[in-house]
């Protein structure tokens, strides 16, 4: 965004390919780290127009689409589908609490309208936990195709596979992202499939790398590459995300500013020397 909160359409389209160039595998728009909470349909629009415009059948586009009303997430599905979007990531509806068969409803409901979807379970920031065992009852739709698992708990990449046995769904049917940065390289050695990476908006080509070695079950690759980013791990989330990868983006030369749309902020000062050291240690910042 400029320093106004207008969307930012040339530094966007810089941003895309950025990825592209660094061997991005997926993108995901429109998710908490872009600010989607706080756009309007109109702006959602834009933004997506131009991802296809920059990346469409160069990278698979993942948008967010999730919200409290089902009706509001069925709006942006459709129109993440009519923009030529490939699959939607839906969160679990936040603060509201719904039981898990009202979650197993949800989710089976949004992956009705077409569009592959990527289950987001993310409790720290929904308030709501999707079970493993409610995951095994939705993997067989032919169009829930993927979890992002947030947790930071790593033991349910084995749950959520137990869980799909016993719904005589195959492994291969769901794909398992992590969403926990920190636990990562631990979920995919234990046959998680990915993640959708806060760090990879800085360090795409690293995270890339350390996906590759994880899921061939190198692990002195892992940890090789791995180590100098485990900092950065943690200190991107010493305000509330995405204010400090935000600010690491600009502090890296990628865009012009670190605003962010109220309620959130500019990341404080007291923290600039904090992210600024995880980059250095990264090998992001000389």
């Amino acid at each position: 965004m400029t320093e106004t909160g207008a969307i930012d359409i040339p530094t966007l389209r810089m941003l895309l390919q950025f990825h592209l160039e660094s061997g991005t595998d997926g993108l995901c728009i429109l998710g908490t780290t872009g600010e989607a909470a706080v756009m309007t349909m109109a702006e959602r629009k834009t933004v997506l127009d131009v991802a296809v415009e920059e990346v469409k059948g160069k990278i698979p586009i993942l948008v967010g689409t999730g919200t409290i009303d089902p009706e509001h997430v069925k709006e942006q599905t459709l129109q993440a589908i009519d923009c030529g979007c490939d699959a939607s990531l839906v969160v679990t509806p936040y603060y509201v609490k719904p039981p898990q068969r009202g979650l197993i409803r949800h989710f089976e409901t949004m992956a009705d309208l077409g569009l592959p979807v990527c289950i987001y379970n993310v409790p720290g920031r929904s308030g709501v936990d999707f079970l493993p065992e409610s995951i095994g009852q939705v993997a067989g739709h032919p169009n829930i195709v993927a979890v992002k698992e947030a947790t930071g708990d790593v033991s349910r990449v084995a749950q959520i596979h137990e869980a799909m046995f016993e719904n005589g769904v195959a492994k291969d049917e769901l794909l398992l992202f992590s969403g926990d940065d920190g636990s990562t390289d631990e979920f995919v050695l234990g046959g998680g499939d990915g993640c959708i990476s806060v760090t990879a908006n800085v360090a795409p080509s690293l995270m890339h790398n350390l996906m590759m070695a994880a899921l061939k079950k190198d692990h002195d690759e892992v940890a090789r590459i791995n180590s100098p980013l485990r900092r950065l791990h943690q200190d991107e989330f010493c305000e509330a995300n995405p204010i400090p990868i935000k600010w690491a983006v600009k502090r890296m030369g990628k865009i012009d500013c670190a605003y962010l749309r109220p309620p959130l902020d500019e990341l404080s000062p007291d923290f600039h020397g904090i992210v600024e050291d995880a980059m250095k240690e990264a090998g992001l910042l000389s």
